[in-house]
């Protein structure tokens, strides 16, 4: 899932990426109001994780502003007060779901997931479930098979085949990987893609008969059955 979360408390903000990341999650933060509804705008989140409290636009008047410009993207409210009435004009302002500080990160894992999976089954949503050949990749359940064998990927390797075959057929770019798949906007200048992908051919198509992942010279990475003018 990719999530965004708008919190002004940096100490929760951090401790909130690095979670969602952990747990295999792409996270993006915006520490105030006004940058968080140019990113939820521009973007393209599963679900946005929003405080209640936040400067230079309340968490409410920017839930309001993004339902006015048709952005459905689900949202889950954090904040303080946790009385009735507050949970009710969280709702009605526009959030999903509304979760009371303080809260155990667990609980708030297992309702992004719910509302990402609300989302899954909307007209014209993004599908759960990448298939290519006998590949499969489960979103949610974060499950990988190949020909009815299940593939153990860590976290990173996961985000890296789910981006590859959210685009298969197509050239994906290492800039393209540096940005959606390690959340870098510059070039380290290391062989960390490289790295990466040797790692998850290792695992994907060791001991198949046909290779998936394949690499285009000069162009970058792809998913697709046929290696047809590709460099190994």
């Amino acid at each position: 899932m990719r999530i965004l979360i708008i919190e002004d408390d940096k100490e929760a903000a951090s401790y909130l990426v690095k979670a969602f990341r952990e747990a295999g999650h792409v996270a993006d933060h915006a520490a105030d109001g006004l940058d968080g509804y140019a990113m939820a705008e521009a973007g393209d989140y599963d679900v946005l994780v929003v405080d209640r409290m936040l400067p230079k636009l309340d968490g409410l008047s920017l839930i309001r502003s993004l339902r006015e410009q048709k952005v459905e993207t689900p949202v889950l409210i954090l904040s303080a007060l946790g009385q009735v009435d507050d949970r009710v004009k969280g709702l009605r302002a526009g959030g999903d779901d509304y979760l009371p500080k303080p809260y155990a990160f667990s609980e708030l894992l297992a309702r992004v997931e719910v509302l990402a999976r609300r989302r899954s089954t909307a007209p014209n949503a993004e599908p759960t479930v990448y298939r290519i050949a006998d590949l499969e990749l489960d979103r949610l359940s974060h499950r990988v098979t190949r020909s009815g064998q299940e593939i153990v990927l860590q976290p990173r390797e996961f985000r890296l085949l789910e981006y590859l075959m959210k685009n298969a057929s197509q050239v994906v770019t290492r800039t393209m990987l540096l940005e959606h798949v390690w959340d870098y906007h510059f070039d380290p200048q290391t062989n960390v893609i490289d790295v990466h992908v040797s790692r998850l051919r290792a695992k994907i198509d060791k001991g198949f008969d046909k290779p998936l992942i394949h690499t285009i010279r000069g162009a970058g990475y792809m998913v697709r059955v046929g290696a047809e003018g590709d460099e190994e």
